[in-house]
């Protein structure tokens, strides 16, 4: 097709985890025109913090469009055929900043940061019959270190600077759509603070059946709801830009990261399911519009709604370390040099030879939803090395991904008979080839990868009416299947040995209340005279050192 032939064309921002990307498609075919990427900063000031610069993502994400352009241009296309934007960002992560300056009041805090076991601890403890499920009747979720609410109790509890912003009705709290939702139409001069139903479904503060923000939600975690965006629909006109090559463009479609690659996947009818292989690992399920409430530890979220439709769920299995642990392996042990060199050198052994690699950085996400749970490798002997620790890594995905699967049919009562896959990690045939070994069932890749950003664009384009679902571009996208190769006994050993691993790395991490009172409970088994005659002792040998210093 040549340039003169290109119809109407939609821009995706897609921001990520460790990426922002701007992604332009042709309306009428889907076909990836161009795009621009860049890598995002990861600040790690604690032992299990994990925090962004919002000014860097924003930043980032307006470098995308800009280059993303000047790509276009460089293809002779017209930048004026681009008639709106999406939005698919990261879930969770959570942004506060100050609506007359316009500053953030502190980092992002991540989705996968764990700085907030403690406040989830006493959240739980204050919740009737000190249920981590309490809340999951109105919101759909258990109560985690995963989700909005709680990260923002932590910042009202620890940072001076956001309780001041509350307190002079200066704070503006939301997840990174919203950020950017609000710099891109105008920030300080006008911005719409506003955010769509699906990452409002992941705050813990939006009631999941009336798709508004809860007075009972808001309660329980003392959030003030002035401070929240308004929410929408995730098909509709939210505003413009302010500025840019694109000024003037309408901002049309937002939806939180795996949302948007349910709808990027053709997952539009119930019983569909897809799993996106990033950072973390998520697998969908279009249970329609029926709310489903999980009894295997999956998620209750809403898939999409756009416009006036009437709004459609789906259950969710979240892992929280999956292309991380690739990321680990390069930046922290240094055995690859770039993140696609993991399948050279996981292929170069035929198995793990029994060692089961527990990436458990950040906790362990569903079914299990164990906080204190740490990375674990087990199995390692004088013959294991750093090839068969790569492959574990990966056959980790696998694993996790069977576990999330297993709860998914459980609760749909329908197994699946093949999955749908997207995301980074997708490139890798390998880890393909192993996921369809250890489910038992086939794995079917898109030859374009990119469909969290083709979400979004949908989205846009659905809501300013260049796009339709109907039409024959979605059967456009041709696919890749990989099919088992082992036998059901085989992969059943493996997942029981894996299994084994799991419950080696559980109960592991302490919070700081869980150390003082364990130190206390040992002091108070001191017999009273005991502790007595050593504190006496510890205060003379205290005065004998200062006399010596003197």
């Amino acid at each position: 097709m040549s340039a003169q032939d290109i119809g109407d064309l939609i821009g995706a921002i897609d921001q990520g985890t460790s990426s922002s990307r701007f992604f332009i498609f042709d309306a009428k075919t889907a076909e990836l025109l161009t795009y621009h990427q860049v890598e995002i900063k990861q600040l790690l000031p604690k032992e299990g913090w994990v925090e962004e610069d919002p000014k860097e993502i924003l930043s980032s994400v307006l470098e995308c469009m800009e280059k993303a352009v000047e790509n276009l241009k460089a293809l002779n296309i017209d930048p004026g055929k681009l008639k709106a934007i999406g939005i698919t960002n990261q879930r969770e992560t959570t942004v506060v900043w100050d609506k007359v300056t316009g500053e953030p009041l502190y980092n992002a805090i991540v989705w996968l940061d764990l700085r907030t076991a403690s406040t989830v601890e006493k959240l739980v403890a204050s919740a009737p019959k000190q249920s981590k499920d309490h809340l999951r009747p109105l919101c759909g979720l258990p109560l985690s270190t995963y989700f909005s609410a709680v990260k923002l109790r932590w910042l009202l509890d620890n940072s001076d600077t956001v309780r001041q912003g509350v307190k002079d009705n200066r704070c503006m709290f939301g997840t990174v759509d919203s950020w950017l939702i609000w710099n891109l139409t105008g920030g300080v001069r006008g911005g719409v603070h506003a955010t769509d139903v699906t990452n409002a479904s992941r705050t813990m503060l939006m009631n999941i059946s009336k798709l508004q923000w809860d007075p009972e939600l808001c309660k329980f975690f003392d959030i003030p709801m002035d401070v929240l965006p308004e929410i929408r629909s995730s098909g509709e006109v939210y505003g413009h830009l302010a500025a840019g090559p694109l000024k003037g463009l309408p901002i049309a479609g937002v939806l939180g990261d795996q949302q948007s690659a349910l709808v990027g996947q053709a997952c539009l009818s119930k019983g569909k399911a897809k799993n996106t292989y990033g950072t973390g690992c998520f697998l969908l399920y279009n249970t329609g519009t029926e709310l489903v409430l999980s009894e295997n530890g999956l998620l209750t979220t809403v898939g999409y709604k756009f416009g006036k439709e009437p709004t459609v769920y789906a259950l969710e299995g979240s892992v929280a370390i999956a292309g991380a642990a690739v990321r680990w392996l390069r930046d922290n042990l240094g055995v690859i040099d770039t993140s696609p060199d993991v399948e050279k050198l996981a292929s170069s052994v035929d198995s793990t030879h029994d060692c089961y690699f527990v990436p458990a950085f950040s906790g362990l996400f569903c079914p299990y939803w164990q906080s204190d749970a740490r990375g674990t490798i087990c199995g390692i002997t004088q013959f294991t090395t750093k090839a068969h620790i790569a492959r574990a890594a990966l056959e980790a995905v696998c694993f996790q991904t069977r576990e999330l699967l297993e709860a998914m049919n459980q609760d749909s009562k329908i197994p699946l008979q093949s999955l749908q896959v997207d995301g980074g990690m997708t490139a890798n045939s390998l880890l393909m080839q192993l996921q369809a070994d250890l489910l038992g069932i086939p794995v079917v890749r898109p030859s374009m990868p990119e469909t969290t950003a083709l979400g979004a664009a949908m989205a846009a384009g659905y809501a300013v009416g260049v796009w339709q679902f109907d039409s024959g571009t979605l059967g456009a996208i041709t696919t890749d299947t990989f099919t088992p190769s082992i036998t059901q006994e085989d992969r059943d050993h493996q997942f029981a040995r894996w299994k084994k691993a799991v419950t080696r790395c559980m109960n592991w991490a302490e919070t700081e209340e869980k150390v003082t009172e364990e130190r206390t409970r040992h002091l108070r088994a001191l017999p009273g005279g005991l502790f007595m005659f050593s504190s006496f002792g510890l205060v003379l040998l205290a005065q004998h050192v200062v006399s010596s210093i003197r």
